[in-house]
């Protein structure tokens, strides 16, 4: 599958195509690949969003994820950047339970782009599945001015 590799102050990252559409990002890469026009693209918006000149991803996106999991990251595609949600929030606008959305976020395969890192705990900053955990988590949170939401 074509990959670009991306230079960021958070690391190198990979962002992963497969018929025309981003289905991963990955924390770590230096693989030298030719992208192709979309993922270029991808890797300017991935420049742009870390050099505070775009709040929202404009790319075609594919995640893999049940049904459910979809729901989910449509819903995280809609917190606006420097805004959060709570897990218990997109529980009730998706009438279940915050556990399942909880995982659902861990589960995101293409992360920053559809930001779980913006989903919180009802009483904290609750998890991050990424490189670095919740300092990650932390990181872009604060680079996206919403650090006044942490607690």
């Amino acid at each position: 599958m074509p990959m670009v590799s991306v230079d960021t102050p958070i690391g190198h990252i990979g962002i992963v195509e497969e018929d025309g559409a981003v289905t991963h990002l990955l924390w770590s890469s230096d693989r030298p690949d030719e992208p192709t026009d979309m993922l270029r693209e991808a890797g300017a918006q991935m420049k742009a969003y870390f050099a505070g000149e775009l709040t929202q991803f404009d790319l075609p996106l594919k995640p893999a994820g049940s049904e459910f999991q979809q729901s989910v990251y449509r819903q995280m595609q809609a917190i606006p950047m420097g805004k959060t949600r709570t897990y218990g929030e997109i529980a009730k606008a998706l009438g279940c339970m915050p556990q399942p959305v909880g995982q659902a976020c861990g589960a995101n395969p293409i992360p920053i782009i559809i930001p779980c890192h913006r989903v919180l705990a009802a009483n904290g900053l609750g998890g991050f599945s990424g490189a670095g955990g919740v300092e990650m988590k932390i990181t872009l949170l604060r680079h996206e001015d919403a650090y006044p939401y942490l607690i």
